[in-house]
């Protein structure tokens, strides 16, 4: 079955999730995990990517990216496969592929679900009973939105920095929002479109998308293909 197309254009934010082939443990240690958010920072200021959450787990990571160059994710996600698998492998005298053959990836609608894929990247160490507060998980994007921790490769996108005037209020009110769970549905949509490579949004900017870049964007019934209008 060939590989589905993928559309990352510039300027749009991309929720990427790579994991441990077969979903084997690709962080043994805090120096791994250290190793790679240091590789992941040389990756994006090479080739042009903002950063603005991430959560590194056990066997697998999730960051929500904005592209600024043209092939900017799939550069940085080739930097970190030659550089930290070759790290790993040496470390742990290992051999062979780390992670799977090709990450995941899938446009995020900014105005809508920026925030919520936000949230539900960083509630990934709850959700796996590691922690009970997103605040006491260390390789997360939390600290830099809830306190203002200083991390260098994070960039605070545009929704976020809506959240209030002043860097004190914006953190107070991004605390708040994970006072309320993510509903079913939400969590769902976001797991749909991880597992599918669908873009996570409404109606409209899904129909958007599909005239962009002429890639359906849905699940389509059985039958004669449907025809996608290109601009």
């Amino acid at each position: 079955m060939p590989r589905r197309p993928r559309f990352f254009p510039v300027g749009q934010p991309v929720h990427v999730v790579q994991r441990g082939n077969n979903r084997q443990i690709c962080f043994a240690a805090n120096e791994d995990m250290a190793a790679y958010a240091n590789w992941l920072f040389e990756a994006a200021q090479k080739f042009g990517l903002e950063i603005h959450a991430w959560v590194l787990m056990t066997n697998h990571v999730h960051l929500l990216v904005t592209p600024l160059a043209e092939n900017a994710i799939s550069q940085c996600m080739q930097y970190l496969g030659r550089y930290y698998v070759r790290y790993f492998n040496y470390r742990y005298r290992r051999t062979g592929t780390l992670f799977e053959g090709r990450f995941k990836g899938h446009l995020v609608q900014s105005d809508r679900y920026l925030l919520r894929c936000c949230l539900y990247i960083e509630m990934n160490p709850v959700r796996a009973g590691m922690v009970i507060d997103p605040a006491d998980y260390k390789w997360s994007s939390y600290a830099a939105h809830a306190f203002g921790q200083r991390v260098r490769m994070w960039t605070g996108n545009a929704q976020y920095l809506a959240l209030g005037a002043t860097l004190r209020r914006r953190q107070a009110v991004y605390r708040n929002l994970f006072e309320t769970e993510l509903g079913e549905d939400v969590l769902a949509d976001i797991r749909r479109a991880v597992n599918t490579g669908f873009v996570l949004g409404d109606e409209s900017f899904r129909r958007q998308v599909e005239e962009i870049s002429g890639i359906p964007q849905a699940f389509l019934k059985r039958g004669r293909p449907r025809r996608v209008r290109k601009m």
